[in-house]
Order: structure tokens, then sequence, then C-alpha cells
């Protein structure tokens, strides 16, 4: 990476810069213009402030109706950029809720995020919110963000899509799903996520479902690849066949966002 990814942040999980990349044939995906996290709505007022600074000009927004209606995300005052969204459910359970009685240990919970990369490369708001994120990456000048709730399942697919249409190895696209792993601000996911999960479910989580809940590990990301590549061949059919990337466009995101 060019520079540290991560923006200090007091209450928005996992926010950072998801360039830097090396790509196939020389060169680096740019910073400064790619950024990616979870959701806003515990934002603090130097949050907003720090994200104004970085000049974001277009927001996408992975998650669904009810999820954005029970987290409002803050913005800056005067924020002026476009937020897109979806009109609906973009998951019939959303990855930070994916769970039943037996999520509480980390055998099941890790069943049941795998149960999520597994729908994910058919699911049909997904596909239409990946197919918006990369148009308006196209179309739009100037720095995005895209988040979801947790800012690691649905963004994590995205990244590692824009990516690979990049350039960028599949090595480097796993090590950037991976890097959420490292985030400083895991404490802020878990104060959103666990103690709903936990009501829901009428018992404490053990500590290791908490983690596979809350991080990435390889065979979530490996089961999307795998369900993708079963039905279409390869990541670049589906790119092109069901998200809407032709060779056009790659060039025009290569051409505008690798140095």
């Amino acid at each position: 990476m060019i520079r540290e990814p991560f923006v200090p942040t007091e209450g928005i999980h996992n926010f950072r810069d998801y360039g830097g990349w090396q790509v196939a044939g020389g060169g680096h995906v740019r910073s400064g213009l790619l950024y990616r996290s979870g959701q806003h709505v515990g934002a603090s007022d130097a949050d907003l402030a720090a994200i104004a600074a970085l000049d974001i000009r277009t927001v996408i927004d992975l998650r669904g109706t009810s999820e954005r209606e029970r987290n409002p995300c803050r913005r800056a005052e005067g924020f002026a950029g476009e937020v897109i969204a979806h009109d609906g459910e973009t998951s019939s359970s959303p990855p930070h809720m994916d769970v039943d009685a037996s999520t509480t240990t980390e055998e099941f919970a890790r069943q049941r995020m795998i149960a999520v990369y597994t729908r994910m490369p058919r699911n049909p708001a997904m596909i239409a919110m990946f197919g918006r994120y990369f148009r308006a990456l196209d179309e739009r000048d100037g720095a995005s963000l895209v988040h979801c709730f947790a800012g690691k399942d649905r963004t994590g697919v995205a990244a590692m899509l824009l990516l690979h249409v990049l350039g960028a190895s599949e090595e480097d696209q796993l090590a950037e799903f991976l890097r959420t792993n490292a985030a400083p601000t895991l404490s802020v996911l878990r104060e959103q996520s666990i103690p709903g999960i936990e009501q829901r479910l009428g018992r404490k989580l053990e500590e290791d479902a908490i983690r596979a809940l809350l991080e990435v590990h390889e065979d979530y990301l490996a089961t999307y690849r795998e369900e993708v590549a079963r039905e279409h061949g390869s990541l670049d059919a589906y790119l092109e066949s069901i998200i809407g990337v032709d060779e056009a466009m790659r060039e025009r995101l290569q051409s505008r966002l690798v140095a």
C-alpha cells in the first residue's frame, strides 16, 4: 500500500482507503479516491469533519431500506454528494443479523456467514447495487465511499470486484478483504450488533462465534468465488453478463482509477 489505509474514527467501523494495490502491467490503484466502511449511524462530529476533508462526492450505501431506517447515517453538514441506495432489502437476512438459536457457537456462526456468501452472487438486489456501484465509479468524478452495516461482507465483495476489474492480483484482492480483521474499531461494530443479536437469541454468544460474525475469513470470499465460477465459468464472465462491466467500462475505470 502507498499509505496507511485506515482513517482514524471514533464511531465508524473499518473506514479505510482501498486504493494503493499494484495492478497487472505496472502502476497501482489510486489512493485518495476509493473509501469503504461500515455504517455511519454512530459517527462523531470529529469523524464527520475528517470525512468532509476527504471530498467524498458519491456514497454507495449497500444496506437495505429497513437497515437504513433503523440506523440512519450521519453526514457532514453541507454534504452535497449523491447517496446511492436500493429501494427495498438488499438481503433476506443481512449478514450481521443472519442468526438463529444455533449461532451461539463458532461452528454454526461460520456456517451462517458461509450461507451469506453463497447467496450473494445471485441476490437480485445485490446484483443491482453492484451494477450501480460500478456505474457510479465510471460516471462520477471525485472520491467515493461504499459501505454497508459492518463494511466487511457486501462491502468486501464490492471492493474485491473493483480491484479485480482494475487488475489487482487475486492475492491482493484477498489481502484487501482480510485487512478488515486489522481494523482498530472492532469495538464499534461489536457495540452496534452483538447486543441486538444476543437479545434476539435470548442468550450470550461465545467469543469465537462473535469473531466469526464480526470478522472475515478466507473461506467466506472463496465461497463467493466458487459460486460465481460454478454458474458463470469465471468472475470476468459474471462481471460482464450479470453486473454489466463490459470491456469499455473496464478500460475507462482503469484509466480513471489506476496511476
